[in-house]
């Protein structure tokens, strides 16, 4: 029996010829037979890029689709047709094989980058020797012809296949760095939407047959949906590199905006796109220096961070900057509504007159109550209050006669605030008034650091509430008469209010 061939799956590059590898070239050459998918034109992209490496000793396989994007009859659907074509195809490369020929398999940018090679060699590698010669990529073609670095330093970089649904795409690109965007064509009007939905647009970038003769580039806000072929892709180059290269922004109508975000009370995968959006357009960040220094850096946006208890100061500043014509982010963790910084926003803005034009917009974020409650089960269950126990801003007879109102109705309770550095008496003096209005055995949940590093959870009693365990990082989850506290079958712990109440 003949030597089994050896099949090669061949990056030849994303155009231009003069890319492809001296390797690839050399494996070409020697070939016996050269394979290479087409659609039912019988025109193949990879072929042309290596026609000048193909002579009249090959024998060619041309691998051509049964079908793209048309219905078929399948029961199992395209995915059904597309499967069968595959296994045929291998089978027809393993004849030659087994007869002891080398197979090249041409394909366009890199073999197992998206690439339909890589469905023969998980079909032959384990019967016939395999070996895969990597080719330079459609993205970073594009970054090429562009000048743009794809990402420097720290930066991540996604890769996306332009089928996801758009929200997923926007998430996705929402969280991200930099990004490329693959399978355009009839998905552009799609990109196109995430990209806007997640404020990447102005960022983006569209490349066309990146390095070939037909290749073009142009801002992707300006391409034409009907003129996107599927060898196309949408690219976010490095965000230095777009600081450096884009030009300064236009100033916003009626003097500028000032936007109050939520940043969640942890890291990014809680905050929101359209946070995150608000935060790359922004020319200025204001807040407090911890918030603030939770936001990645940006090339050429201004920080300006301050102390805690100068609300009204950094609010005011705020106004000032986008009276000015600037656009301007105000930062709070959590939710900016919830004892943070819209509500100042709001005072300053509409206690002067000089400020009563500037547009003032107010993004939602996850509040900790929300964040503390996912982390034990469902103690918000049911009808719930949210209080501050901080006296910086009330009288603490206030807090206090809320507090009882809110026991006595037997509310859930979310207290916020609990203590500080100089506050420590409150938290003992609000678990005196709910012992008056709560059965000592009502479960408190005691959360600290949610969603970051050291983050516990503990749940006690009203009666066993220990003062000396919390601070200003803890939030605290009273719960009413019927909150239930479980124990699961893997040990975990449970605390939830059911959605019913007696009577």
């Amino acid at each position: 029996m003949a030597q089994p061939g050896t099949l090669y799956g061949v990056g030849v590059g994303p155009g231009d010829p003069e890319l492809l590898t001296v390797k690839a070239a050399r494996l070409i050459s020697e070939a016996d037979v050269v394979a290479y998918y087409s659609a039912r034109h019988g025109r193949s992209i990879a072929r042309s890029i290596v026609a000048a490496h193909l002579h009249d000793r090959h024998v060619h396989e041309p691998l051509v689709y049964p079908i793209t994007t048309e219905e078929t009859d399948d029961p199992a659907g395209y995915e059904g047709v597309i499967r069968q074509f595959y296994d045929d195809s291998a089978e027809r490369l393993a004849v030659h094989l087994a007869a002891g020929r080398t197979v090249v398999v041409l394909c366009a940018g890199d073999p197992m980058f998206y690439g339909s090679y890589m469905y023969l060699h998980e079909r032959l590698a384990h019967r016939f020797p395999a070996q895969v010669v990597p080719g330079v990529t459609s993205v970073s073609a594009a970054s090429a012809v562009l000048g743009r670095p794809l990402v420097e330093r720290d930066e991540v970089l996604t890769i996306l296949p332009g089928t996801l649904p758009a929200e997923e795409l926007a998430r996705r690109l929402a969280d991200t760095d930099a990004a490329a965007v693959l399978k355009l064509g009839r998905t552009f009007g799609r990109v196109r939407a995430a990209l806007d939905d997640a404020g990447r647009l102005p960022e983006s970038w569209y490349v066309e047959r990146a390095t070939s003769e037909r290749g073009r580039q142009a801002p992707l806000a300006e391409v034409d949906p009907d003129e996107v072929p599927y060898f196309s892709l949408a690219l976010l180059p490095s965000p230095t590199s777009s600081a450096v290269h884009a030009d300064p922004p236009a100033p916003a109508a009626s003097g500028g905006e000032v936007v109050v975000v939520g940043l969640g009370p942890a890291g990014p995968r809680w905050q929101t796109p359209e946070v995150t959006r608000a935060l790359r357009e922004a020319e200025h960040l204001v807040g407090y220096a911890p918030y603030v220094d939770r936001v990645p850096v940006r090339p050429g946006q201004q920080r300006h961070t301050s102390g805690n208890q100068v609300e009204t100061e950094r609010a005011a500043h705020a106004l000032d900057l986008a009276l000015g014509g600037a656009r301007v982010v105000v930062v709070s963790s959590g939710d900016p509504g919830v004892f943070a910084m819209a509500s100042a926003v709001y005072e300053v803005a509409t206690a002067e007159a000089r400020f009563a034009r500037v547009p003032v917009r107010v993004l939602p974020g996850l509040t900790a109550a929300q964040a503390a409650a996912s982390r034990i089960g469902a103690p918000l269950g049911h009808d719930f209050a949210v209080l501050s126990l901080s006296d910086r801003l009330k009288p603490w007879p206030v807090i206090e006669a809320r507090l009882a109102a809110a026991a006595e109705a037997d509310l859930v309770l979310a207290l916020y605030n609990p203590a500080s550095a100089s506050r420590r008496w409150q938290v003992g003096a609000a678990r005196d008034v709910l012992l008056r209005h709560r059965d000592p055995k009502t479960p408190v949940v005691v959360a600290r650091d949610i969603g970051r590093p050291g983050e516990t959870v503990t749940v006690t009693t009203v009666a066993d509430l220990d003062p000396q365990v919390v601070d200003m990082r803890c939030l605290l989850l009273v719960g009413s008469s019927t909150t239930q506290v479980s124990t699961r079958g893997d040990g975990s712990v449970a605390v939830w209010t059911p959605r019913t109440y007696p009577g």
